[in-house]
């Protein structure tokens, strides 16, 4: 639980923190398209952009243009791409600071707009797992806290632990124990497991008697009560 709770504000600071960086930077680049002066430019070369493992390489086009001053400017675009977006030689228009030239962009969606989208996008994604992580513990606390306030507890017998390979946090699974009931009025077998855990508990369960804490109205809905465990530290 503890693992999730640290996840939840992982996810969730991180997205909140790539939106917000992704806002200002679309406030940044607005305001700077509203205040640029316009040129004409020329591509004059096209760099080569290594990844960090040197595997594949995108293209970033150098551009020169003239200033209103006179001032003749090279500027190489923070946007690349494959195949490369320009060719050397070909014409684009430049947004550039007119207080300082050698502040230029390209006026291109890449070039421009792109960086915000990207990192709003991730930032999305991140707040997304976030918000899940909140609702679903929300959920399951709200659960929890009913049953052991108006469930009906019986006593389980310790049936063994196992581990729930279906989530993997850092490459690693939690344990969960494992318990079964006979109910007495239909005498069928049921059986229950508990919230994941981040430590192997067999040495503090075996021969254990365990209290479940049944919904009367819905014996799928239940909570194991694990509270005799030590918290892991």
């Amino acid at each position: 639980m503890k693992k999730l709770r640290t996840f939840k504000y992982l996810f969730g600071g991180i997205g909140l923190a790539l939106l917000v960086g992704a806002i200002a930077w679309w406030f940044n680049t607005r305001n700077f398209i509203a205040r640029a002066a316009k040129a004409s430019g020329t591509v004059v070369e096209l760099v080569e952009v290594r990844d960090s493992d040197g595997g594949s390489s995108t293209y970033k086009p150098v551009v020169n243009f003239t200033a209103t001053n006179g001032t003749t400017i090279s500027f190489a675009s923070s946007y690349s791409s494959r195949p490369p977006a320009y060719s050397v030689g070909e014409t684009v228009e430049v947004l550039y600071a007119p207080d300082d030239p050698n502040d230029a962009r390209i006026d291109g969606f890449g070039s421009l707009w792109l960086g915000p989208v990207i990192l709003g996008g991730i930032g999305m994604v991140f707040s997304a797992i976030g918000g899940g992580l909140w609702i679903a513990a929300g959920i399951g606390e709200r659960r929890r806290n009913w049953l052991m306030a108006y469930g009906t507890a019986v006593q389980t017998d310790f049936q063994g632990v196992e581990r729930n390979t279906s989530l993997k946090i850092n490459g690693r699974s939690p344990w969960c124990i494992v318990s079964q009931w006979q109910n007495p009025e239909t005498s069928k077998l049921l059986v229950f497991k508990s919230e994941n855990l981040w430590f192997d508990p067999t040495r503090y369960v075996g021969g254990k008697q365990l209290t479940v804490l049944l919904d009367p109205q819905n014996l799928k809905r239940y909570h194991m009560d694990v509270s005799f465990l030590p918290e892991l530290a």
